[in-house]
This record gives structure tokens, sequence and C-alpha cells, in this order.
């Protein structure tokens, strides 16, 4: 159980460093909110993108199963329109908390 709480493990060689990792401390050593959440975002926006595109494909799949079944066309589009809105939003909170790291200086990491 406490290898899953190490803040560095290596796995054959590779090296996982988890969000408190020391290179993440400002200049004086200190590690603060805004490289967390930096952390975290470098890996959440990648995760999101990648369920948005199983949706649209999945929507897509669905639609051409859909073998003009009005039901399964309304269902496969409402997963299609899902997926686009997600995928706008996405990009919207992408660009918001760049936006929010510039105004706050919290972009002092080079990750956004």
């Amino acid at each position: 159980m406490s290898k899953f709480l190490v803040q560095s493990l290596t796995i054959g060689g590779q090296s996982f460093n988890g969000p408190l990792d020391p290179k993440l401390a400002d200049a004086n050593g200190n590690i603060t909110i805004g490289s967390i959440v930096s952390r975290v975002l470098t890996v959440l926006i990648p995760i999101a993108g990648v369920i948005l595109l199983f949706v649209l494909i999945w929507g897509g799949y669905d639609f051409m199963m859909s073998q003009g079944n009005a039901e399964k066309v309304k269902g496969a589009q409402a997963k299609i329109t899902t997926g686009l809105i997600g995928f706008v939003l996405l990009i919207l909170s992408f660009f918001l908390v760049r936006l929010v790291a510039k105004i706050f200086g919290l972009n002092t990491m080079g990750i956004f």
C-alpha cells in the first residue's frame, strides 16, 4: 500500500514522479497549489480528450449500425452532439486555465 503513496517510484529503470515532486518546487523550495494543479491538468486534459474521442467513435458506430431505425439514429446523434459539446468545453477550459495562470503568474513551471 505504501508504494502507491510515494512521490518517486522506479519500475524497470523508468522513474515515475508524483504531484509533489521536488522538481515542481519554486526557487524557495516551496510546492505551490499552482504547480500541483498544473501537474494534474497535464494529465487530465489529455485523458478527457481520449474519452471524447471514444464517445465520438461510439456515436459514429451507433449511427452506422442504426440501419435507419429512428430511435437508434436519434441516440447516435445525441452521443455525437454530447461529444462535440464536450470537445468545445474541453478547449474552453484549457484556454481558461491558461488565462488564469497567466493573470496570476502561475505559469512559471513552463507546463502551460
